[in-house]
């Protein structure tokens, strides 16, 4: 059997079951979860659905967190969406369960899990729960509220449809939800406004952006930066595709103060592969997105300099 039939009979075979993803979740990793949730609970009303996780003031809209007591995951089937390694698994339970199943999206550099279904090609693990339910849509059931959660973890992981893992399948399976009937012009304009201090961080981060000659960028977003924008990390995901939109920036990376004085660090590409930097800071992701650590400001200037040489190595490489 494929894994995709593997993990059908896993939820046919239990009664409850617990979805689990990444801590600090993206519109994607709330996406998979709650549609995931929402197509299971409408297919199957009499098993037990719960979603888990730090519940996210500002993607509540695309669906709650609940409730999990630990005896609930007695017997239990336990899935992962769009989480590619352990540590990152937000609610440490997610191995409490009878069953753990992995679905992502991410390079499959820390296999997990009794069953794992891992597809780095695909846009998204939105996009991929989708394609599960088309698979089996004679016995599974998609709502508008599943379709709202993929439609939307789809347009924030290929950032409007503007990122190379956009396909015409992509395009496809957003055609298919979006003809579910909910509002997809609620969810454009949801996902496309800031807050003011987004905003106003956003003219600090033009105005502060680091740019080499081959065009590396960066800006590092200390704790007194945060403080005068009146943000914390959560606030500051709006602004890392801000340095991509300059013509001459290829890749860049944002630096964001943390409690403890590191630095989370994310980075982005539109063409230098950078997720074995990443790997070589205590982070991964794809090869045109991923995240990393510098322990302190030094760590900052180390990452800062590989960039910078990994755009310079690509320019010239463009050049021969």
């Amino acid at each position: 059997m494929t894994p995709q039939q593997q993990i059908f009979e896993q939820i046919k075979k239990h009664q409850r079951i617990i979805i689990h993803r990444h801590q600090r979740p993206d519109p994607d990793a709330i996406g998979s979860q709650i549609g995931l949730a929402a197509i299971i609970h409408a297919s199957f009303p009499m098993k037990t659905v719960l979603c888990v996780g730090k519940q996210v003031s500002g993607l509540a809209w695309i669906g709650e967190m609940d409730i999990a007591d630990d005896d609930d995951y007695d017997d239990a089937l336990v899935i992962v969406t769009d989480t590619a390694n352990p540590p990152r698994v937000d609610d440490n339970r997610y191995t409490h369960g009878q069953t753990l199943i992995k679905i992502d999206h991410h390079p499959n550099d820390d296999p997990y899990g009794d069953l794992m279904w891992v597809v780095p090609s695909a846009s998204s693990s939105s996009e991929m729960v989708y394609d599960f339910y088309h698979q089996f849509k004679k016995e599974l059931t998609i709502t508008p509220k599943a379709a709202k959660a993929l439609y939307t973890g789809i347009v924030g992981d290929t950032g409007r449809f503007l990122y190379p893992a956009t396909t015409p399948h992509t395009l496809r399976v957003a055609a298919s939800l979006m003809a579910t009937g909910f509002d997809v012009t609620a969810v454009n304009q949801k996902l496309d406004s800031i807050a003011l201090p987004v905003a106003r961080l956003s003219a600090y981060v033009y105005e502060n952006l680091d740019i080499t000659e081959d065009g590396a960028a960066s800006v590092c977003l200390t704790a007194e930066v945060l403080e005068k924008f009146d943000l914390k990390d959560a606030g500051t995901a709006g602004v890392v595709p801000l340095p991509g939109k300059i013509n001459t920036v290829i890749c860049w990376a944002i630096f964001v103060a943390q409690k403890d004085g590191s630095f989370r660090v994310r980075l982005r590409s539109k063409g230098p592969t950078i997720n074995e930097l990443a790997k070589q800071h205590d982070g991964g992701g794809h090869a045109l997105a991923s995240g990393a650590k510098a322990k302190d400001m030094d760590e900052v200037k180390q990452i800062r300099a590989e960039l910078a040489a990994l755009a310079t190595a690509y320019q010239k490489d463009e050049k021969e």
